[in-house]
């Protein structure tokens, strides 16, 4: 069993910031990839931000510049600092927990509103 639980959600102004991290426990074993999706209400889940166990990175364009992932690969954690916040930010953020033998797994998801 791996759990994956995500925390640091909240209601911001635009232009304001936040910091959603993202643990994995349980059988982990062999971690490749962590990363965070959202999905909008009526959209679909999309890639914002990921990184390799190598620390390698990949980010959505609507995100390069302003969120910034990074892990703590001893503590299997993820963190996502997103700044300069705008309205459209605003979705529920799923943590992504890839591991080896093509494990995939989910969080819960955390609500992320930006205000105008």
């Amino acid at each position: 069993q791996v759990q994956v639980v995500e925390s640091g959600g909240g209601l911001v102004q635009a232009g304001g910031s936040l910091r959603l991290s993202c643990a994995a426990s349980g059988s982990i074993f062999s971690i490749n990839v962590m990363g965070w999706y959202r999905q909008a209400p009526g959209k679909q889940r999309d890639l914002v931000a990921s990184i390799t166990s190598g620390g390698s990175t990949n980010y959505a364009d609507s995100v390069k510049g302003r969120f910034i992932i990074s892990t703590d690969n001893a503590k299997n954690t993820v963190h996502l600092q997103m700044n300069s916040l705008k309205p459209e930010d605003t979705a529920v953020y799923y943590c992504n927990v890839r591991m080896g033998g093509l494990r995939i797994y989910w969080g819960q998801g955390t609500q992320v509103t930006v205000s105008s």
